[in-house]
């Protein structure tokens, strides 16, 4: 594994928060509409950034 600097870490630690966040904001919206077209959408864009959280994270170990 390579080992990553604080500025780094610390980029990628806020990434992993801004990533976590998006994930909660998509759901909250998916489940506050009533489209189910929109709803579909959202949890679509939830799970791209869970994704994408998952693969930060994965840097990590």
């Amino acid at each position: 594994m390579v080992e990553l600097s604080e500025k780094e870490l610390s980029i990628l630690n806020d990434s992993l928060s801004d990533e976590q966040l998006l994930v909660k904001k998509y759901k909250m919206l998916a489940s506050q509409t009533t489209d189910k077209e929109i709803s579909s959408k959202f949890e679509e864009i939830s799970q791209r950034h869970q994704s994408h959280f998952n693969e930060l994270y994965s840097m990590l170990g």
